[in-house]
């Protein structure tokens, strides 16, 4: 609170757009308690020439779903060298209920999204798989008809985990449950540069992995969980990184990259100036439920509209923002 009363600017937070990220709507409860201190917008990589950490404080990628090009990557890795701080909200695979209620059976595929080789040399991995997870959120489905009524029951649904932060850190302290969606399990890498890694958010200690190819299907709700099923313990799905990262394009930046760096008259660096960055395996974390696009109609972020309740979504983002 005394930092935001002696802030004598208003600090941008850019989201990135044209890879099939989150839009505005879907992101509007999330801007509008942001706007209370901060600018918001959207930036389109590929029309920019880079990015400079002192008029973006904050870039998030949130559930982008097609391929960043070697160009975008390179700017966002060279805003990171220059101390830029990034809140990566990733999904690994491109699964989702509505997919699944169209289809009854469907096999989610990788996102193409070739960011892979950054957050590895940053120090994480997500892997192509997804969390399963015991203590979780209800869905509903159809179980019968009266006279022409279709009725429903809430039933468990594993595949979205609802995370209890049991962590000391600031981002996650004292935090109730969050809700993911699909979420896939992070390793992390050792790197180059010294970067501490600190676990965030992770699944309970009933909990699986199923990895790709996955055949998702709701056959699997026909049976009680057994918790001698979901004996894989406790999956990391957000890590904070910390410290001086590597770039990505460390021995292999092309005459191209350089001579745009030479053009705004910017030097390239192969380390970052100490920095931050959180990388959390679920887009939809940040997603507000749209009710009805026409009218412009959503619901509060963080709220499950079966069961009614509101999960502490937007607290664990305002958190890991203001960190």
């Amino acid at each position: 609170a005394v930092k935001k009363l002696r802030s004598k600017s208003r600090p941008a937070i850019l989201f990135t757009r044209g890879h099939g990220e989150l839009d505005e709507l879907q992101t509007t409860d999330l801007e509008r308690t942001l706007h209370q201190f901060y600018d918001t917008d959207r930036i389109a990589l590929d029309s920019i020439v880079q990015i400079k950490p002192e008029l973006c404080a904050l870039l998030v990628v949130a559930k982008p779903q097609t391929a960043f090009s070697e160009r975008d990557k390179f700017k966002i890795d060279q805003y990171v060298m220059q101390g830029g701080k990034v809140l990566w909200l990733v999904d690994r695979l491109n699964a989702d209920l509505d997919s699944l209620r169209h289809a009854e059976r469907f096999v989610p595929s990788d996102y193409p999204l070739n960011i892979e080789d950054m957050l590895f040399k940053y120090g994480v991995r997500i892997q192509p798989d997804l969390v399963v997870d015991m203590e979780c959120t209800k869905i509903p489905l159809r179980v019968g008809v009266v006279g022409n009524a279709p009725q429903f029951k809430l039933f468990p649904w594993p595949y979205h985990p609802a995370v209890l932060p049991v962590g000391k850190h600031p981002v996650v302290k004292n935090l109730d449950r969050v809700e993911l969606k699909f979420c896939s399990s992070i390793d992390t890498i050792r790197t180059k540069t010294p970067v501490n890694k600190t676990v965030l958010l992770h699944s309970s200690r009933y909990s699986r992995l199923q990895f790709s190819p996955i055949e998702l299907t709701f056959e699997l709700l026909r049976n009680p969980m057994e918790p001698e099923n979901f004996n894989k313990g406790n999956q990391a799905v957000g890590v904070l990184l910390e410290g001086v990262f590597p770039s990505n394009y460390e021995n292999r930046v092309s005459e191209e990259m350089l001579a745009g760096l030479q053009q705004i008259g910017v030097a390239y660096r192969n380390a970052s100036a100490p920095t931050r960055m959180i990388v959390i395996s679920d887009g939809d974390v940040a997603a507000n439920y749209v009710r009805d696009r026409a009218k412009k109609e959503w619901f509060p972020l963080g709220l499950n509209r079966f069961e009614n309740v509101t999960f502490a979504n937007k607290d664990l983002l305002i958190n890991a923002i203001e960190y």
